[in-house]
């Protein structure tokens, strides 16, 4: 059973690899030649600019399509992020399959390889998943052709969905467009290296601890991590599906500010709980939106560190520029040390992994490669609950760390029981957190890091899976969170300091630091996270939008990759 299991494994990767190589091989001539000067001129508009092109028929969507569809495949030679190729369908689409006059007209959209589309496999990275393409559309791109867009690709991401990086035997690799030594990120890395590199201007993906945020900040993106309900989830596929204890939601990423919040306003403007009941009826709120548009001064708290791990010298120094540039335009901007955001990471993390592994387990075939990360996770969570008590006795009274003992003292699977005994402490965290900022902290919106350190070397996960706090914490509490790239790492600027001691830290600082090295991370991208409450997207994307013009009048605008 093993060995016939394993053959079909194999025999479904080369089958899947097969097919990507032959359409991409046998594309039409127009995606195949230089650009021209015309599609340069699309490349470089919004696309709010371009839908008007598209309504006043100046530009034509096949042109648009081919545009991008030309770039696509040269971020996928450089960087392994493309899955499915839907250029030929897309063009059917683009011509009868979509709504010209809706207000995303001919734009290509990229897709992570989770979301439904007539025709394709969700393989989620699963060899198991191969060659059962879906009979019909999943809500989301129903939503998408309605308002005029045009699905054009699907995106790599990890097996488990569990990681931040992209890595799978169906699809393989992604490399980060910045550094091919790196990761991209993940689990959304497929999206972010295509939407960096240029090869697409808006994309969806999804988040359940950072999987739309973390390669945005690797890459150098935007993002926006919307708050549950906000965003269609039907019609999609995942590594646990019935885990609903820390919600996955999906989001939109973007390769400019500009273009995501418009995406974000025209998306939710079609009201998509038309097409998924799991979406609240609630408008798009122009109005909050130009309120902190025009706010004369915001109060802005700034969270300096989760005190798990503090962030490494690229990431400070991001921080402290967005919050320099923010001051120097007259807000109010002060530090400020929220509820234990320990306390949440060992809460979510033992929510989000209550089975213990089963169900993201169940899908591996024999042989099957698992991320590093979450091949971690499950090495925790099996070993025998004495010699875990043991090795949590070690770590917290012999090495004094209690941060790391803490998190592995109960990572086992959960009964019933301890699940509800966790998901009530996951509201209590959540209230006493609403009340902090509501009472004490009585801020407009948190600047924080993303994640402590820029992207991570492949494979660099095993060490590092635990350190995601500056991400999960708000996927516990349902914030909304947004992603805006501030800096490249700078190897001058960026070193560790002499006083530094690796052997102080804990676990979980440990995990993370062991790759960090500003020589080898120079010129990879760093990024601020900017937050609000449950449901305030657009309060959250006007301030985003206020944070990079203070960025471009004091220190200069993060430099995207410029389309060869």
């Amino acid at each position: 059973m093993g060995i016939l299991e394993y053959r079909e494994h194999k025999h479904a990767c080369a089958q899947k690899q097969s097919e990507r190589a032959s359409k991409i091989a046998t594309l039409p001539q127009p995606y195949l030649s230089p650009l021209s000067s015309q599609e340069r001129t699309i490349l470089g508009k919004p696309i709010q600019e371009l839908v008007q092109d598209v309504h006043q028929e100046v530009t034509s969507p096949i042109d648009i399509l081919r545009a991008y569809g030309k770039v696509a495949i040269k971020a996928h030679e450089k960087t392994n992020c493309v899955t499915e190729i839907l250029f030929p369908e897309a063009e059917e689409w683009a011509k009868n399959g979509v709504n010209l006059k809706g207000p995303l007209a001919g734009i290509p959209v990229s897709l992570k390889d989770s979301i439904q589309v007539q025709g394709f496999d969700i393989t989620v990275g699963y060899s198991c998943n191969t060659g059962k393409p879906y009979a019909q559309d999943g809500p989301m791109i129903k939503l998408l052709k309605e308002a005029g867009a045009v699905p054009f690709v699907k995106t790599n991401l990890p097996t488990t969905l569990l990681s931040f990086e992209s890595t799978n035997d169906v699809w393989g690799r992604t490399t980060n467009p910045h550094n091919s030594n790196y990761s991209p990120g993940g689990s959304t890395g497929g999206e972010s290296a295509l939407l960096a590199f240029g090869g697409s201007r808006i994309g969806i993906g999804s988040d359940v601890a950072g999987s739309v945020r973390a390669p945005a900040h690797f890459s150098g993106c935007y993002s926006l991590r919307c708050s549950v309900g906000r965003w269609p989830k039907m019609g999609m596929n995942t590594s646990m599906p019935g885990q609903e204890a820390i919600p996955s939601v999906f989001s939109p990423m973007a390769r400019t500010l500009n273009d995501l919040s418009y995406f974000c306003s025209s998306l939710v403007g079609m009201q998509p709980w038309r097409y998924d009941y799991t979406v609240h009826p609630l408008a798009w709120r122009q109005g909050i939106f130009d309120e902190y548009k025009d706010k004369k001064r915001l109060r802005v708290g700034v969270m300096r560190t989760d005190d798990v791990v503090d962030p490494s010298p690229a990431c400070a120094r991001a921080l402290e520029n967005a919050a320099s540039a923010l001051r120097a335009e007259g807000h109010e901007v002060f530090d400020v040390t929220p509820p234990s955001p320990y306390e949440a990471l060992v809460i979510a993390s033992q929510l989000l992994l209550s089975d213990g592994g089963k169900t993201f387990l169940s899908f591996f075939r024999t042989g099957e490669w698992n991320d590093s990360g979450a091949a971690q996770m499950v090495y925790y969570m099996r070993l025998p609950r004495p010699v875990k008590y043991l090795y949590y006795l070690w770590v917290k009274y012999i090495k004094g760390d209690s941060i790391w003992a803490g998190l592995l003292r109960y990572w086992h699977p959960k009964s019933a029981h301890e699940y509800w005994q966790l998901a009530g402490r996951r509201e209590a965290y959540k209230a006493k957190f609403f009340d902090w900022w509501s009472e004490v902290a009585q801020m407009d919106v948190m600047i924080c890091p993303p994640n402590a350190t820029p992207a991570v070397p492949h494979d660099g996960m095993h060490d590092a899976v635990s350190s995601c706090g500056y991400t999960f914490l708000f996927n516990l509490l349902d914030y909304t969170a947004g992603i805006i790239p501030v800096t490249h790492v700078d190897p001058a600027l960026d070193k560790l300091p002499a006083s530094f001691n690796f052997k102080k830290l804990n676990g979980v600082a440990k995990g993370a630091y062991k790759h960090y090295d500003a020589d080898k991370m120079a010129g990879l991208p760093v990024a601020v996270q900017v937050v609000g409450r449950r449901l305030e997207e657009e309060k959250v994307l006007a301030v985003m939008e206020r944070v990079e013009a203070a960025l471009d009048r004091h220190g200069g605008r993060y430099q995207l990759l410029e389309v060869d």
